[in-house]
């Protein structure tokens, strides 16, 4: 699990994430610094996932390889839904990406879909903390240097946006080991 993570595991709730984000902004004040602090909200995140990019990051970047990567292919293969409203079905639609909310696994792949998220954040010298798709990106820095972090945080926005954008064609940015 990424490093800060919040949601679907124990200790790690909402207030949690608060706490830990007021308290870094809280510390970086004492010292003086002066903080930029960027809300990242992924609206409908987890219909967005694309299967082939999801099965490539868990290879990838998480070593799932064989069986396993078979089994997480079946999991999300030949998936459809329907509504039905006093038994009268709508058409069935057949699900091309998304993980399925509200099985086990449908947080897990996401959070593991985008731990990526972390890792961009650190080579700009950012600190994402997430809680499923409300991200949240901080820098402190002297108010002398404010300019120069305003920048990073423009620059991780810009990363950020690319590789999302990889799920439209192709993965572009693999996480380190």
């Amino acid at each position: 699990m990424p490093k800060f993570q919040s949601a679907y595991q124990q200790f790690h709730s909402t207030e949690m994430a608060l706490i830990k984000i007021f308290n870094d902004l809280l510390l970086a004040a004492d010292q003086g610094q002066v903080s930029a602090l960027c809300l990242l909200e992924l609206t409908s995140a987890f219909d967005t996932v694309d299967h082939t990019l999801l099965l490539t990051r868990l290879q990838r970047g998480f070593g799932v390889q064989g069986g396993c990567l078979a089994w997480f292919a079946s999991y999300l293969s030949g998936r459809s839904y329907c509504v039905v409203i006093d038994g009268v079905a709508s058409h069935v639609i057949h699900i091309m990406c998304l993980v399925p909310q509200g099985s086990v696994l449908g947080p897990l792949l996401f959070i593991l879909y985008m731990a990526d998220l972390a890792d961009i954040a650190a080579q700009y010298n950012l600190t994402l903390h997430a809680f499923t798709d409300d991200n949240q990106l901080y820098i402190h820095c002297k108010p002398e240097n404010v300019q120069s972090a305003v920048s990073s945080v423009q620059q991780c926005i810009t990363a950020i946006e690319q590789w999302m954008a990889a799920a439209d064609s192709d993965l572009t940015w693999i996480r380190p080991n």
